[in-house]
């Protein structure tokens, strides 16, 4: 790991970053410069401020994507603040253009005020076609998505949340088929209750798996517990409905699924063991997992995934925002439902026509992922 940070490093030094501005326009001679700029440029504003649609054809709002970021929950790594987030939403903004020919540029806000943050992005949307929070610690980042999805004429997603989830369900399907278990059959219990955990949570149930367990650092949330906010209350309201109380240990014991998205080292082996035959281990947690997929192989995991690059089945939101966010801006979609996300995942997951154990979800550079996953965002 060492090595792989090191050459990182000097990757990004030599290059100054990962993005760049570039033309799309041809821009050579005087006439050239006339029709990009003045006074042919006159026109096309004229157009604008006839139709604001104009401005989806006309500009980079249709194309464009802002991916915006307070630096409160980046990666693994905390609040490290707005300037330290930047290669992190660099880094999304490449992987949208890579995958889905799609360009986006990276707001990192100096402030981690939930108002400020509102009104900032308010302020900038007209430039974009939509927007991409990164990187927003729960549970602000739940008011920031509702009221921008509420306030603003164009697509708004909380990708640490909704993308998350709908590559986690695409693995589960798969890994279900394989496994010869039916959605509604399974227990599962989720490790971690902030934005990914809770819209899993959602997104699973919505598909139709009804027996989740949700455990934040004080274990199993369930109605009544004392100690709850607002988006942990709502979220014991369709989970956990016996109420089990206890630590994640003791709620795990005959668990089909475990999925986390918490912090390293929480998952040991003898707590897989005492899982259902044929568990499937979901440790998503990064950039170290709550516990390593060789640890968990070796303690009897069915199937094994993670947020690595470097073992088998990782679970990377690349395989999805890309390509939500490409469907959104062809077909001019408002709203990201859960409903088009969960037809997203059903798209990704069918890209592996044969599943495997150790492959139940494709490589992200496989072609036709962007296209399959636009296509259910319509």
């Amino acid at each position: 790991m060492s090595d792989l940070n090191a050459e990182s490093l000097e990757l990004h030094r030599f290059y100054g970053g990962k993005i760049a501005t570039a033309l799309s326009i041809p821009l050579n001679n005087q006439h050239d410069l006339s029709l990009a700029y003045t006074p042919g440029v006159a026109a096309v504003c004229q157009a604008v401020a006839a139709d604001k649609e104009a401005a989806r054809t006309h500009t980079i709002k249709g194309r464009t994507i802002a991916v915006v970021s307070d630096g409160s929950a980046v990666l693994g790594l905390g609040n490290i603040g707005s300037v330290a987030a930047l290669p992190v939403m660099e880094g999304k903004c490449a992987l949208f253009k890579k995958f889905a020919g799609v360009d986006a540029f990276p707001i990192c806000l100096d402030t981690q005020d939930t108002e400020e943050i509102i009104k900032t992005v308010k302020y900038l949307a007209p430039v974009f076609g939509g927007i991409n929070l990164e990187d927003i610690a729960a549970p602000r980042c739940f008011t920031i998505e509702r009221r921008l999805q509420m306030e603003l004429d164009i697509p708004v997603m909380h990708d640490d949340q909704h993308g998350t989830a709908a590559v986690v369900l695409a693995a589960l399907i798969n890994a279900l088929k394989l496994r010869g278990s039916d959605r509604s059959d399974i227990k599962v219990v989720i490790s971690g209750a902030g934005a990914a955990g809770n819209a899993i949570a959602r997104l699973l149930f919505g598909y139709g798996v009804k027996n989740i367990i949700a455990c934040d650092r004080q274990g199993a949330i369930y109605v009544g517990r004392p100690d709850l906010d607002k988006e942990k209350a709502d979220l014991a309201t369709f989970t956990n409905l016996g109420k089990q109380k206890g630590a994640l240990a003791e709620v795990l014991v005959g668990a089909d699924v475990f999925i986390g998205v918490s912090s390293a080292g929480l998952l040991t082996r003898e707590m897989v063991r005492t899982m259902a035959p044929k568990s499937l281990v979901f440790a998503l947690a990064n950039p170290v997992p709550e516990i390593m997929p060789d640890e968990a192989k070796a303690a009897g995991a069915f199937i094994v995934a993670s947020g690595r690059s470097d073992f088998p089945n990782q679970i990377n939101n690349v395989l999805i925002f890309p390509g939500v966010f490409r469907g959104a801006l062809d077909n001019k979609v408002r709203q990201i439902s859960d409903e088009r996300l969960v037809k997203a995942a059903e798209n990704l997951a069918a890209l592996v026509s044969v599943p495997r154990v150790d492959r139940i979800l494709p490589e992200p550079f496989t072609p036709g992922i962007a296209a399959a996953v636009a296509a259910a965002i319509k």
